[in-house]
């Protein structure tokens, strides 16, 4: 058999897909499952976005595009931005993608060298460290702890920084933690980022899904909007998530580069798909705000309820939409806890490691699911949790 490129074998898979497999299995047994293992919103888009698109496909607009977006859909990105962010972008500096995951992928396709090395955070979305490794690349994690409240610790940081960095890539509000980073951590990644001329790829995704506070980008700091490039979309705020939209925001000539990456990939983005985002952007029915308001009532009920359960200890996520459940009291591995949800309970979540190595004590839940199915989740985790109470108690 004739070999498959060597760079396939340096990409993994997602955790949340393979549960996500196996929680479909069981459902076609007959079994009740509830599902806290995707980061996919239970919402819809809100329903001028879905009249836009009705229309658009109606008038015609099914046909092939500009490589970088319709003009009028860049020019909205930035209104939006400096709207919610107070980011000065120019429509210049805006690619549309098919999806977040294809606008960080191009981003990285234009940004990094064969033995370079990228600085990601650990744990985070698995997607960071599986390209940068198949772009033939040096994926060097640096650890949020859950001691310093899962923030990035900047002296772990600078020393991991060789002449080989270019790259340094996070993500806040943080999946899977749910940590926003704080106004002196950017501050001091912007400094690092300055002293030793790394890009920074900024993977703002869940940048609107935040419970308290004004959304603070690296970008603005002085020096950064040189040498950073934000990632967005329409996925998580504006719950369009099968409609692989996002953006990348950038300097005009990496920007360029990425076009030409367009040019030799997919050629553009669904036209029709474009138009109604414009109308997400307007959200002239205030459905973002409705949305992450009810993830608050969401995430509070969740999480009180959870850390009265033996064994189970979570901090109060900050933004996103997602509970990082220490069980490292249960005196079992993360996936036995996970299997046992799963199997006797019903209920699906991720065990920690599927976003690094720092995640080997952890479960992840999203909290997606409406708070009635919450409920009956974590009656069915406190039945499972016998299981482990003897060692708890202890």
């Amino acid at each position: 058999m004739r070999k498959i490129a060597s760079r396939v074998s340096q990409l993994n898979g997602e955790g949340a897909l393979a549960v996500y497999s196996r929680a479909k299995e069981l459902e076609l047994e007959g079994r009740s499952i509830i599902h806290l293992e995707l980061g996919e919103p239970d919402f819809h888009p809100a329903a001028p976005v879905v009249d836009a698109v009705r229309d658009a496909v109606a008038a015609g607009r099914d046909r092939y595009c500009s490589t970088r977006g319709v003009p009028a859909l860049r020019e909205a990105v930035a209104g939006y931005l400096k709207r919610t962010r107070k980011l000065n972008v120019a429509a210049e500096q805006v690619l549309i993608a098919p999806g977040c995951k294809m606008a960080l992928a191009l981003a990285m396709m234009a940004l990094i060298e064969p033995g370079d090395e990228v600085l990601y955070p650990d744990p985070s979305f698995p997607i960071y460290p599986s390209f940068t490794r198949g772009l033939g690349a040096k994926a060097v994690s640096y650890s949020l702890l859950e001691k310093n409240q899962f923030q990035p610790d900047l002296a772990e940081i600078t020393a991991k920084v060789t002449p080989r960095t270019r790259v340094l890539i996070f993500n806040s509000p943080n999946n899977p933690t749910g940590t926003v980073f704080t106004d002196a951590a950017l501050r001091g990644i912007a400094d690092l980022a300055v002293k030793d001329d790394l890009w920074i790829l900024a993977d703002e995704i869940y940048a609107r899904i935040l419970f308290s506070g004004e959304y603070q980008s690296i970008y603005a700091l002085p020096g950064m909007a040189e040498r950073t490039i934000i990632i967005d979309g329409f996925s998580k705020s504006f719950a369009m998530t099968g409609w692989r939209l996002g953006y990348a925001v950038a300097p005009v000539h990496v920007v360029d580069a990425m076009d030409l990456l367009v040019l030799n990939t997919f050629t553009c983005t669904a036209e029709f798909t474009q138009v109604a985002a414009i109308e997400a952007l307007n959200d002239s029915t205030n459905a973002v705000e409705a949305m992450v308001a009810e993830y608050r009532k969401r995430r509070d009920l969740f999480v009180d309820k959870l850390n009265r359960i033996p064994g189970f200890r979570c901090q109060i996520p900050d933004g996103a939409f997602y509970a990082w459940v220490n069980i490292e009291e249960t005196g079992m591995p993360a996936e036995e806890v996970q299997r046992l949800l799963l199997e006797e309970a019903g209920v699906a979540g991720i065990a920690g490691a599927a976003f690094g190595t720092e995640g080997k004590n952890y479960l992840r839940f999203s909290l997606v699911s409406a708070r009635n199915l919450l409920e009956d989740a974590l009656e069915r985790i406190q039945r499972v949790s016998l299981h482990w109470r003897a060692a708890v108690s202890r």
